[in-house]
């Protein structure tokens, strides 16, 4: 059975499509175009009705002078919901604080590859830790290599100062700031094993907060 094939399968009439993406009132929203064709893709390989005019309903929803974290949702039938919150980004000084979860992630699942409501592994994962010990808990997968934070995507500098991030094979999101930087030249994907956070600069990143530094605590 192929993959596409398994993830159509696999829907239910409760699961929506979800982008979430930054608008500053200088630029406007960053990566839009990326998000779109995201979104696009992911409802065309799913089956979900091509939801009406996307942008047009984020644009109506923006304005101000704060900046502004934005939350699409696109239901099965096409049905869009937009949701704004203030957004701040972190300190330059922080740097977050990652730990690697024992639930383990299907290489396999082809659901990994959409972003979606469907969110129960990642959410058992992040309730391994509480939240004064992880800003980021990352998942490996079932042969033990590397895939993708919770809610980012992990990236780490090799000796030449190139970023190394997991390959798609290993299961996960194509985020939308990882595939800028690897389209960048700025990045790389390769089958990385958690010895690869050792002793390196890391960071974990998204659309929505840009590369954030981190550091692998061990207990």
């Amino acid at each position: 059975m192929s993959s596409q094939s398994t993830v159509r399968t696999r829907q239910s009439g409760d699961l929506s499509l979800i982008e979430t993406m930054r608008w500053e009132p200088d630029h406007g929203f960053l990566r839009l175009d990326q998000h779109m064709r995201r979104l696009s893709r992911s409802a065309d390989a799913l089956g979900f009705l091509a939801p009406a005019d996307p942008a047009m309903a984020l644009q109506l929803a923006v304005g101000g002078e704060t900046p502004l974290r934005i939350r699409l949702s696109v239901t099965y039938r096409g049905k869009l919901e937009v949701t704004t919150t203030p957004f701040e980004p972190e300190p330059e000084s922080k740097v977050w604080r990652l730990r690697i979860a024992n639930q383990r992630l299907s290489s396999d699942d082809a659901f990994l590859r959409h972003k979606t409501t469907r969110r129960d592994v990642y959410e058992a994962a992040r309730a391994e830790f509480a939240p004064k010990d992880a800003d980021e808990v990352l998942m490996l997968n079932e042969r033990g290599e590397l895939c993708e934070g919770t809610m980012t995507n992990i990236f780490v500098e090799d000796a030449d100062g190139r970023l190394l991030t997991p390959a798609l094979s290993s299961g996960l999101l194509p985020g939308v700031l990882r595939a800028e930087l690897i389209r960048e030249g700025q990045a790389r994907a390769e089958v990385l094993q958690p010895a690869a956070l050792q002793n390196r600069r890391l960071f974990v990143g998204n659309s929505l907060r840009g590369l954030v530094p981190a550091e692998l605590v061990n207990d």
